[in-house]
């Protein structure tokens, strides 16, 4: 079964494109690859307990196992060792990847507080969505009640935009609340 959020894109998004930038080739309209969620962890918070906990909450928001990201080299400035765990991520494509937008887009993002809306500053010159999350709590899985200690999110959103207008078009027209001008 699709998300409602790809036959959004499938039915609306692709032929406004097409028509907005005068597209010819199907392929060449932008589209959304890849959603990567990522958590730093400072060599203050290198308990296990920690790592586990940013774990289990990023398992929980994506429904994917993530990856425990490792210090390439040791640098004593950060308190940082060689192989000593420094974040956690996870990469969602397909199907996983629409829900989480769509999740995102309706459910997450009108949770943050003093929300007015995503800078269009936030969208690079690859077309790409960048957005920082400085508490990880606005998502429905987590429950308040739950949390012991706040940590935050970087969610990357990579197309085949490859340039910032278009790149811009698709996530207004997939519906991302971007700040009134």
């Amino acid at each position: 079964m699709k998300s409602i959020l790809y036959k959004k894109y499938q039915e609306e998004v692709k032929p406004a494109l097409k028509e907005k930038f005068g597209i010819k080739n199907q392929m060449a309209i932008p589209k959304i690859i890849k959603v990567s969620i990522n958590s730093g962890i400072n060599a203050r918070n290198t308990d296990s307990h920690f790592v586990e906990l940013v774990d289990n909450t990023l398992t929980r928001i994506t429904g994917q196992k993530p990856i425990k990201t490792k210090a390439k080299k040791a640098i004593s400035a950060f308190k940082v060792r060689e192989n000593m765990v420094v974040g956690v991520t996870v990469t969602l494509r397909g199907q996983k990847m629409y829900d989480f937008l769509d999740k995102l887009i309706n459910i997450s993002i009108p949770r943050i507080r003093d929300f007015r809306g995503l800078s269009e500053k936030n969208v690079d010159k690859q077309g790409n969505l960048n957005l920082g999350f400085k508490e990880h709590n606005v998502f429905p899985e987590i429950r308040s009640d739950e949390v012991e200690r706040i940590h935050g999110l970087q969610i990357s959103i990579s197309t085949t935009a490859e340039k910032y207008d278009r790149g811009l078009e698709l996530f207004k027209l997939l519906g991302f609340p971007f700040q009134k001008k």
